[in-house]
C-alpha cells in the first residue's frame, strides 16, 4: 500500500533551480536526477496567487466558479468554506483519502489555510501551522517514521516570503530557495534511511505560483505563472521527463494553456495524481487530471 507526501514550495521559480543547479539545490535535482518531473508546468490559468492554486491543488478545479471551479478567486481568508465560494459542495483529496479509510495531515506555515480546515475538517486527521518552515519539517518527518498517513500535504513558505520582502531575483530569494533546498534534502534522507518509506512513499512537489520583482499577481507574466512539478519515489520512473512519459500532453514552452485542448502539467493535477497513486477513484467534481492520465511511469 502506497503513501503520499505531496509539498508545495511557495514562490518557487523553476528559472532559480535552474540556475542553481545539482551543486548548489541539490535535493531538487535529485528529484529530477532520480524520479519523474518537470520545470515547466503551470498554474492555473485565472490566478497567480496562493490560496487559488492550493485550492486548485486539493481539488482538481480551476478557479472559475462559471466553468465548474472551486470559486477562490481571492488570496485571503475570509472566514467562508471553498463550498460558499464554489456555490457547491467541492470534494477534495482529502475526501477521497478519508472515505477510503485513510489517514490525512496538513502541515503549512500560513495561518490562512484555516479555510481548508473548515472545508474539510473531517478528512483532515491533524491540521498544523507553524511560521517555522524547518518546525514543519522535523514534526513532518518524525510522522513518516512513527505514524505515516496516506497523504501527507506539507506546505512550506520560505521562498514566497523572501521574494515579496527582497525581490524574487534578489540573493534573499537565492538563499531561501537553498535553505528549502536543505529542508527537502532532510525529507528525502528520512525515506532513504527507512526500508518501509523506501518501499511504499511517493513524493509530490509542485509551487503554486513563481514571482516578479515583489510580487506574482499578473497571471499572464511567464515568471508568475511557470512551477515545477517533481515526482519521487516507490515506484516512480528515474530520471524521466513527465513530457517524455506522458506524449499526449502538451509542452507548453513559454505559452500559457486555457482549459481547452491539449493541456500541459499543471499544479492543479496533483489531487488527482494523489488519487492514482494511492489507487483510489478521482475526486468528484474534478476537471484537472480527473481521468488520471498522469502517469509516473
Amino acid at each position: 500500500m502506497r503513501h503520499v507526501l505531496a509539498i508545495s514550495v511557495d514562490g518557487l521559480r523553476p528559472a532559480t533551480l535552474e540556475r542553481l543547479g545539482a551543486t548548489r539545490a541539490p535535493a531538487y535535482h535529485r528529484m529530477l536526477r532520480e524520479g519523474a518531473g518537470t520545470l515547466n508546468a503551470r498554474s492555473a490559468v485565472e490566478r497567480t496567487t496562493t490560496l487559488p492554486n492550493h485550492t486548485g491543488m486539493l481539488t482538481g478545479r480551476p478557479v472559475a466558479r462559471a466553468r465548474g471551479g472551486h470559486g477562490v478567486a481571492e488570496n485571503n481568508d475570509g472566514g467562508g468554506t471553498v463550498h460558499a465560494a464554489a456555490g457547491e459542495h467541492v470534494g477534495s483529496v482529502f475526501d477521497v483519502v478519508a472515505a477510503s479509510g485513510g489517514r490525512t495531515a496538513l502541515f503549512t506555515a500560513k495561518d490562512k489555510f484555516a479555510l481548508f480546515r473548515r472545508s474539510w475538517g473531517r478528512s483532515i486527521d491533524r491540521f498544523h501551522v507553524d511560521e517555522d518552515n524547518a518546525a514543519l519539517v522535523r514534526a513532518v518527518r518524525t510522522e513518516l517514521v512513527t505514524r505515516p498517513r496516506r497523504l501527507t500535504f506539507l506546505h512550506l513558505s520560505l521562498p514566497d516570503r523572501a521574494g515579496h520582502a527582497h525581490g524574487f531575483t534578489s540573493a534573499a530569494y537565492v538563499a531561501a530557495v537553498r535553505r528549502t533546498d536543505r529542508l527537502l534534502g532532510s525529507l528525502l534522507a528520512t525515506v532513504r534511511r527507512h526500508a518501509w518509506l523506501r518501499d511504499h512513499l511517493v513524493v509530490v512537489l509542485t509551487a503554486d505560483h513563481g514571482g516578479t520583482t515583489h510580487g506574482h499577481t499578473d497571471a499572464a507574466a511567464l515568471s508568475n505563472y511557470r512551477v515545477p512539478f517533481l515526482t519521487w519515489g516507490a515506484g516512480v520512473s528515474r530520471g524521466r521527463d513527465l513530457y517524455g512519459l506522458n506524449p499526449e500532453l502538451d509542452r507548453p514552452g513559454t505559452r500559457r494553456p486555457g482549459y481547452t485542448g491539449d493541456q500541459p502539467v499543471r499544479n492543479g493535477d496533483l489531487a488527482n495524481l494523489v488519487c492514482d497513486v494511492l489507487g483510489l477513484p478521482s475526486v468528484r467534481g474534478s476537471q484537472l487530471n480527473a481521468g488520471q492520465r498522469l502517469d509516473l511511469r
